[in-house]
């Protein structure tokens, strides 16, 4: 009888185990396939978001940010670094949130500059051709 219970339970984990691992790798190609689709700057920007340990809205609602602009950024950034700062009673884990904020958004800025430059580069050879 117990031998017959450990050969169902044997049977039962072995079933559960091959359905996970067949939803792992259809999790797995579905993310590959939404990688493909956003393309270059998406792969890039979501590997920044790895990077940083912080996604691209995380760090705009973090630092007040609607629009990506430079001189928002920094002013936001300049503003609740000074708020936060531990001399005037503020948070050191919220300060290091913004500096993780303000860092996150520059290198999103960098990844936008860098496929406009593409973009523009590639304009330029279509209509020399």
């Amino acid at each position: 009888m117990a031998k017959y219970l450990a050969q169902i339970i044997v049977m039962g984990a072995q079933v559960v185990g091959r359905a996970f691992a067949r939803a792992l790798r259809q999790e797995f190609a579905a993310s590959q396939a939404a990688a493909e689709a956003r393309g270059q700057a998406g792969r890039q920007s979501a590997a920044a978001s790895s990077f940083t340990g912080m996604t691209l809205q995380e760090a705009q609602q973090i630092l007040n940010i609607s629009t990506l602009t430079p001189e928002e950024i920094q002013k936001n950034y300049e503003h609740l670094f000074k708020v936060n700062d531990k001399a005037v009673g503020g948070s050191f884990y919220i300060q290091s949130k913004v500096v993780r904020a303000k860092e996150r958004l520059d290198e999103e800025l960098s990844i936008n500059q860098q496929q406009q430059t593409k973009n523009k580069h590639a304009d330029e050879q279509q209509q020399q051709t």
